[in-house]
């Protein structure tokens, strides 16, 4: 998939078709700005079409039965993006529908941000495998899907939360899972110093997710050891670079001089969402290597 988004990315023309004749729907339960206009341009550069479905104002099944909505998306559209809170929305919603369900968010998972960071730091250092990334602050959504590619791509990864807000036990231990076959790295810590010490990279997030604003004064409380500041990321190597998904709170989790720095690549990261997310639909419904471009196919 990241091969797969960096063609795409070099060289767009190639793939102007590749979803021609296809239609995508998204349902956002949340708000968006990056998630919502990298799809539809995505799309749209595909030669596909979108429709955008608001679900701010009330979750996804609230007025009709979530296999009902499955049940009549999938005589229409040939994939189902959702930005939801409940993971179980998502996982419903792909039991149900017969066609492809793409996770643009839940409160358990990010993927389609993690494949994009990953994608970052392809094109910055080369070799993933080589690459160990530390992530600093709320064991979160972002946080999982981190510690499920970096598994998964065999790469090294340290996690370092404040005790009581680390990452669900259960997607940790999906993660050394996956590491015993893939030869990654995984610590998962509590001191943010030892976390980012001689690291290539430090990823930061929001202290307090969407969802969970009741709780950002507690939070803010807990939580400013782990800022990413001067005085952290001078522990990393001198050519760390520094991420976050966005939006940013900045003066919380990060602050200027970090986010506005020669080696800050959120902006990076933000444009990765547009081509990591091409690449995921292009081989979900891209009909197959008869879609791709066979000069590109063996770049």
């Amino acid at each position: 998939m990241l091969h797969l988004a960096s063609m795409m990315k070099s060289r767009p023309a190639d793939f102007r078709k590749a979803l021609a004749g296809r239609h995508v729907v998204m349902f956002f339960e949340k708000p968006s700005l990056r998630t919502r206009l990298t799809f539809e341009a995505g799309v749209a550069s595909l030669g596909g079409s979108i429709s955008f479905v608001d679900q701010t104002q009330g979750r996804l099944d609230a007025r009709e039965k979530l296999s009902d909505i499955a049940h009549n998306l999938e005589r229409w559209v040939d994939a189902i993006v959702l930005r939801t809170f409940a993971h179980s929305t998502i996982e419903g919603m792909a039991e149900y529908a017969c066609v492809p369900v793409v996770n643009a968010l839940s409160d358990l998972e990010h993927p389609c941000q993690a494949l994009a960071d990953y994608l970052t730091l392809q094109e910055r250092f080369g070799n993933l495998k080589k690459i160990r990334l530390a992530y600093v602050g709320d064991g979160n959504n972002v946080a999982h899907s981190l510690l499920l590619t970096a598994a998964c791509l065999g790469s090294k990864i340290r996690i370092a939360t404040p005790e009581g807000y680390g990452a669900n036990e259960r997607i940790v231990a999906d993660a050394f899972e996956i590491a015993e076959q893939t030869g990654a790295e995984i610590d998962i810590l509590s001191d943010p110093h030892e976390a980012v010490r001689g690291v290539d990279a430090i990823y930061t997030d929001a202290w307090a997710s969407m969802g969970q604003e009741h709780e950002a004064g507690e939070r803010a409380r807990i939580f400013p050891p782990y800022q990413v500041n001067d005085e952290l990321a001078a522990g990393a190597a001198p050519h760390a670079v520094f991420m976050h998904c966005l939006p940013a709170h900045r003066g919380e989790e990060i602050t200027d001089s970090i986010i506005d720095s020669v080696r800050s690549v959120v902006f990076d990261q933000a444009e990765s969402r547009l081509h990591a997310q091409k690449a995921i639909l292009t081989l979900l419904l891209g009909g197959g290597k008869s879609r791709i471009p066979v000069r590109s196919a063996h770049a």
